[in-house]
């Protein structure tokens, strides 16, 4: 079995024992973004239970992709302790390297024309964005997640209003502006300065979890329904949809990524044998880079030859073909195709004394 430390694959010893509880989530995230992007468009409000559920996908799973994002920095960088010296420097330029290697293949992906808004670029910039903060504390990580959720989207709005023909993507613009994709990484980063090795952590995780998604969610139907007669441009501050950017969305978010978390580490406790029948799923997880890659190339294969970039069958076998071959592959090599190569360019790192 394959144990990555970092969602691009960089092993890491010192989180080995925990590595197949966040490569679960991340397999779920993963899967979770080809619902949203292979689920054939838009899901009606009248579609019924598996419509709603393929809806809560929308959003939830790349908010929980960034949040694992910010655990991988921490576990480049050092988990238990942040790395000095030689090491720490090394681990730095690893995640910076990692960072520009990302907006590479980002733009790579995106020149392949899909409708799916890439998340790879974005993901990038917000690493180099929180590289400067991986020595903080989990308390302090935690009130600079929160802090950033509080004022950035306002900042946001801001500019917006005042600067309307000011163009700063994709700091501000876009379907990722790193504005509001860097708490979920710092909220990611404070998790993983916890100590995860109980129970009890685990379903404080979760139970924290349930408070900011409650407050988000919760936060804003309270908000729209005592302020009905605000602009139309006020409430766009006030809602909590699938990509809005706000401080609602943010923290709904946020909670449900902390949420999925503590229930992979709570089912992997309790249930041992858990681990053999979503394998998959850890096996997608583990190599998450180039399962993400491999559905892109996919929806742009198939919008080219047939027209087509998403239905419920596609979605199926995306799964079930990706699934497989994540499997078969992790039973002769240890890492994934793309994670390989970014191992081997992050590697480069070595040379810095």
């Amino acid at each position: 079995m394959a144990k990555n430390a970092s969602i691009e694959g960089t092993s890491d010893g010192s989180a080995v024992d925990r590595l197949v509880d966040i490569d679960f989530a991340r397999g779920l995230a993963v899967f979770g973004m080809y619902v949203a992007h292979l689920g054939g468009g838009p899901i009606p409000d009248d579609v019924g239970l598996v419509g709603n559920l393929m809806g809560l996908a929308d959003g939830r799973s790349s908010a929980l992709f960034a949040v694992l994002a910010g655990f991988s920095i921490i576990l480049i960088t050092g988990r238990k302790a942040p790395k000095s010296g030689e090491a720490g420097r090394q681990a730095v330029a690893r995640v910076a390297i990692r960072a520009l290697v990302l907006l590479a293949i980002g733009s790579i992906l995106t020149c392949l024309g899909t409708r799916v808004a890439v998340i790879l670029g974005p993901y990038g910039i917000c690493f180099l964005l929180v590289l400067p903060l991986y020595r903080l504390s989990a308390q302090q990580l935690g009130l600079l997640a929160a802090g950033t959720a509080l004022v950035l989207p306002q900042m946001r709005f801001l500019l917006f209003q005042l600067f309307p023909e000011v163009y700063l993507d994709p700091v501000v613009h876009g379907d990722y502006p790193a504005m509001t994709w860097v708490p979920f990484v710092i909220a990611g980063m404070a998790i993983a300065r916890l100590s995860l090795d109980t129970q009890a952590m685990h379903w404080r995780l979760g139970l924290a979890g349930v408070a900011l998604a409650a407050l988000g969610y919760g936060g804003s139907w309270l908000a729209l329904r005592l302020l009905p007669s605000v602009s139309a441009a006020l409430k766009k501050v006030l809602v909590a949809a699938p990509h809005s950017e706000t401080t609602f969305s943010i923290l709904g978010n946020t909670g449900c990524a902390m949420i999925v978390l503590a229930a992979c580490w709570l089912a992997m406790d309790a249930l041992p044998h858990l681990r053999k029948l979503v394998w998959p799923i850890i096996a997608v997880g583990s190599m998450s880079l180039t399962a993400y890659v491999l559905h892109i190339v996919g929806i742009a294969y198939f919008n080219r030859m047939l027209g087509e970039d998403g239905s419920l069958s596609m979605l199926f076998g995306f799964v079930v073909v990706i699934g497989t071959f994540a499997v078969l592959w992790l039973r002769v090599f240890q890492r994934g195709p793309m994670e390989v190569l970014m191992g081997r360019i992050t590697d480069l790192a070595r040379h810095i004394h």
